[in-house]
């Protein structure tokens, strides 16, 4: 059954809706949800694993007046667009937590949220985000770089409210995001995982500190970038060493940081990994219409795509890699049948993939006959890698049309959960390899590209010294020795 999702009511809505859908994807990602009672939830949810996104967006439009009060003003455009919506949201997080099965997409309460919100422990984070104050920001202070909101999370709230810098409470954080970073921070943060991993970093640090205080949601992003540990692949905000209680970010740490070389390399080496976002945002789509066929666990957690999912973009920078090197060497003179596999450790150290292409010159009818055939060479493949990989927990398997025979092509997707591997299950994969003999070389081929958020810079190749004896070719018509490698 197809399943209709909203788009937002408003300019700003539909414009948070399609970050979300890039960010979370669009199977995990729902404008407009409902409560039991018929009544709006949020202005978007989004859910993954164990993890609740709520997200509020609000605009108004009250420093459009000309010659207003800036202070005054301030005030009356904070509560509307920010204290208002930090109310609700502590609601909306109740309501979440007491009936996790009582989200709808329509206020007629008839269709569920499709995604599931697993029982036991769970992890609310409450994003406001506050559109209309970015130009008289700018304008109160030349020293604003981007006309971001600065945060301020303390024990005690101040009194005197200044303009143009949200005090909140850390006792129970918030997110607040403004006009320019909410882009910016879906933009850099933009798989599940990474935008976790941030969010969980921040309330850490929050939770740690009697203070955070920054400029700009994007000069904190800056600041947890450039404390990035290539040896764990983590992130921190603030200081390992102990004896500090307030953390401040200065203005302008985001401004420099996207000048840095680290971070062009991160942008341009990223362009790839879009590869796996577009396989996953297909079958997606498919999912949303109703016309996936297979497996209809992709709601709830069971699924290849799922696993998919999960992985952060610089894991899906190596996988999207990998698969364009295993195309690029699919043979050239294919006959009869011809099928290349590959294996590529996920993210996840339990997990691992494996990618098939298969080329036949005489498939039959491509539905009832050649894609069954495929999803049981594949199934069988997932197998034989967790014969090879016995550490593995979940084999996920990626099929499709050798492309470079195919103008047009179709996914299979696999799951092997091998949580419960049993001797049972041992053998029956032993045995179907018998014939196959997938993955039979002494050592697993497997593409294992050191990954790591930030790639350094590649070193240019020296040119080859020349012979000592031989001419040197600066063009004096010594010998080498006795003229530029004198001093070597």
């Amino acid at each position: 059954m197809a399943i209709q999702k909203s788009s937002g009511h408003t300019p700003t809505e539909r414009y948070l809706s399609h970050l979300c859908d890039r960010t979370f994807l669009g199977l995990w990602s729902y404008a407009n949800p409902f409560k039991g009672d018929g009544k709006e939830l949020c202005d978007l949810i989004a859910v993954f694993e164990n993890h609740v996104f709520l997200f509020f967006d609000r605009e108004s439009r009250k420093f459009d007046r000309v010659n207003a009060d800036v202070r005054l003003t301030w005030e009356r455009w904070k509560k509307e667009a920010i204290t208002k919506q930090i109310r609700n949201a502590a609601g909306a997080k109740r309501y979440v937590l007491n009936n996790r099965d009582q989200i709808f997409l329509d206020a007629d309460i008839s269709v569920r949220l499709p995604i599931q919100i697993p029982a036991g422990e769970l992890h609310v984070h409450k994003i406001v985000v506050a559109h209309g104050a970015k130009e008289a920001c700018e304008e109160f202070s030349a020293n604003n770089v981007y006309g971001s909101l600065g945060i301020s999370y303390e024990a005690r709230l101040s009194e005197h409210s200044h303009p143009f810098i949200v005090s909140l409470d850390k006792s129970d954080p918030v997110h607040v995001l403004d006009s320019h970073n909410l882009d910016l921070i879906l933009g850099e943060l933009d798989t599940f995982y990474d935008f976790m991993r941030y969010l969980v970093e921040k309330e850490r640090a929050i939770s740690r500190h009697d203070c955070l205080t920054y400029c700009g949601e994007e000069d904190l992003l800056a600041h947890y970038f450039l404390n990035y540990d290539a040896d764990s692949n983590s992130y921190a905000i603030g200081t390992k060493e102990e004896g500090y209680n307030r953390i401040m970010i200065g203005e302008g740490e985001w401004r420099d940081f996207v000048e840095t070389g680290p971070y062009q390399r991160r942008k341009a080496e990223n362009e790839i990994s879009y590869t796996w976002d577009r396989l996953l945002q297909r079958t997606g789509r498919n999912a949303l219409n109703g016309t996936l066929g297979g497996d209809g666990g992709i709601f709830h957690g069971n699924s290849a795509v799922y696993e998919m999912a999960k992985e952060p973009r610089m894991a899906r920078r190596a996988l999207s890699e990998m698969m364009a090197n295993s195309i690029r060497n699919f043979p050239d003179d294919a006959k009869g049948i011809v099928r290349n596999l590959s294996f590529l450790a996920s993210f996840f150290p339990e997990s691992g993939y494996v990618f098939l292409q298969l080329y036949h010159d005489n498939p039959g009818d491509y539905d009832t006959e050649y894609r069954p055939l495929r999803r049981t060479i594949l199934e069988f493949a997932c197998g034989a890698a967790k014969l090879k990989v016995p550490h593995l927990k979940k084999v996920i398997g990626i099929a499709i049309d050798a492309p470079k025979y195919f103008r047009t092509n179709s996914e299979d997707f696999i799951l092997l959960d091998c949580e419960n591997w049993s001797d049972e299950d041992q053998a029956y994969y032993e045995e179907a390899n018998k014939e196959l003999r997938f993955f039979q070389t002494d050592a697993l081929k497997q593409y294992r590209k050191r990954i790591t958020e930030f790639p350094k810079a590649h070193r240019p190749k020296q040119p080859p010294k020349p012979g000592r004896n031989l001419r040197c070719p600066c063009g004096s018509g010594k010998k080498y020795k006795h003229c530029h490698g004198r001093a070597i």
